[in-house]
């Protein structure tokens, strides 16, 4: 049995109703299988999941006893209790606050993941298909924020894909270590639960589809920081690739824009502006995502057996992290559904050198004839002379070169789209394996 709670979003995720409730769950659960086991009456297990709802044991009443004891899960399992009149006598049986808070935080949190690979998975599909339309689209290749080879933009997106890739192998690895069943009683060792504590374990953890710990105590902050520092370096993945379509963006570059709705505004007062407005959002949600890393891994720090204060840091990490994360993961499919590629300026931008991106393919053509560093050094100098006029005129006037090299093999060479290395394969190449992908995370 997998928990999951109707119309679930980024906004609900953590609010004081969906967290008592998944405690309710719990609590239910916990019955029922201690009825299997005989440790508690079946019917009590009957009785104490008709009373599990909120609006069995009343919100207002739950909210008012809170306020007095400063200790939710005490407050619920009483009204719980009460609510399930006879059977209230077995309501949180050999259980204490943390197995049930921890329990249903992670039961939420896996909700929420299944939202943000869903959403991963939606944008790797936009990423194939941005790759294996562009495998052959000529652009620029920077390295420094300087025009380095020529590429395909396909090219460039298959390194954001398989990137991406290990964004999804990292969260599948730290989903696997998280979803677990923090279920030993107060200090883990399963006292309450005498001699039937492990098997209990086993059978609610199989319950709700959880792994099962060898020490099921409440210590097990690691396992959350880790969860949330592997959304922190899948934010770190999707700015930079935001980053760079930002980049791409900018004027003077003008390869890659925004499809915008009509009407949308850029500037309330430069009526000529229109500004992007997703790639931006995504930047600020990505940034403060990775943010948060740090103070997760503050809460790994705790003491013991149990340690009260470096819980109450871990609670709002996670109600700041994975809201933001299932938020960013949908931003980001979003932002790429609406990406326009200006093919003609990459294109126009790659030939800005006249033709020098391409030289280190002419120095490999040169090289077998004069050897690899006279060949380097021959272009070098024949560039570094050029006084005006064409880097090709340039070239194609120095006797060195021309010792070698006809003037047609020298504008060979010279052609960016002559010169873009493996980038066609590649690309089409990436866009299969992020379409798999994609199919298999949703």
């Amino acid at each position: 049995m997998k928990v999951n709670t109707p119309g679930l979003t980024p906004g609900t995720l953590f609010a004081r109703e969906t967290l008592w409730q998944s405690w309710l769950d719990v609590e239910a659960a916990l019955a029922e299988v201690q009825a299997e086991m005989e440790m508690i009456p079946a019917w009590a297990a009957e009785g104490i999941r008709a009373a599990a709802t909120l609006d069995k044991i009343g919100i207002e009443a739950l909210q008012a006893d809170i306020r007095v004891t400063h200790a939710p899960v005490l407050s619920m399992t009483r009204l719980l209790g009460r609510a399930a009149g006879e059977a209230g006598a077995y309501v949180h049986w050999g259980a204490t606050t943390q197995n049930v808070m921890q329990t249903g935080r992670i039961l939420l949190i896996r909700q929420a993941d299944g939202a943000i690979r869903r959403a991963l998975g939606a944008a790797l599909d936009r990423l194939a298909e941005m790759a294996a339309t562009h495998a052959g689209t000529l652009m620029a290749g920077r390295t420094n924020r300087q025009h380095a080879l020529p590429i395909t933009f396909g090219f460039k997106v298959a390194g954001w894909i398989e990137e991406l890739t290990r964004a999804v192998d990292r969260l599948d690895g730290g989903g696997r270590r998280l979803f677990v069943l923090p279920f030993g009683g107060a200090v883990g060792a399963m006292h309450a639960f005498g001699p039937q504590g492990q098997e209990l374990n086993t059978r609610l953890a199989a319950r709700f589809g959880l792994g099962a710990l060898l020490v099921p105590g409440r210590a097990i902050n690691d396992l959350f920081a880790d969860y949330v520092v592997q959304l922190a370096l899948m934010a770190m993945t999707i700015e930079r690739i935001a980053a760079e379509l930002y980049l791409l963006m900018t004027e003077e570059i003008g390869e890659i824009s925004e499809t915008l709705d009509p009407g949308t505004v850029g500037s309330s007062t430069m009526p000529h502006k229109i500004n992007p407005k997703f790639v931006v959002r995504v930047l600020a949600e990505a940034a403060e995502l990775r943010g948060i890393a740090g103070s997760a891994l503050e809460t790994g720090r705790s003491s013991h057996e149990g340690d009260a204060a470096k819980n109450q840091l871990l609670s709002s990490v996670l109600d700041r992290a994975i809201p933001l994360a299932w938020t960013l993961a949908e931003g980001f499919d979003g932002l790429l559904r609406r990406i326009a590629v200006n093919a003609p300026r990459m294109e126009r931008n790659a030939r800005l050198s006249g033709g020098a991106i391409a030289t280190e393919g002419l120095m490999m053509l040169l090289a077998p004839r004069a050897g690899r560093a006279v060949a380097h050094d021959l272009i070098h100098h024949a560039l570094d002379r050029r006084a005006g006029g064409s880097v090709a005129e340039a070239l194609k006037a120095d006797g060195g070169l021309r010792a070698h090299l006809s003037e047609a093999e020298i504008d060979a060479a010279l052609d960016p789209a002559n010169y873009c290395g493996d980038s066609a394969r590649i690309a089409q190449d990436a866009a299969r394996m992020a379409r798999e992908l994609g199919r298999q995370i949703r």
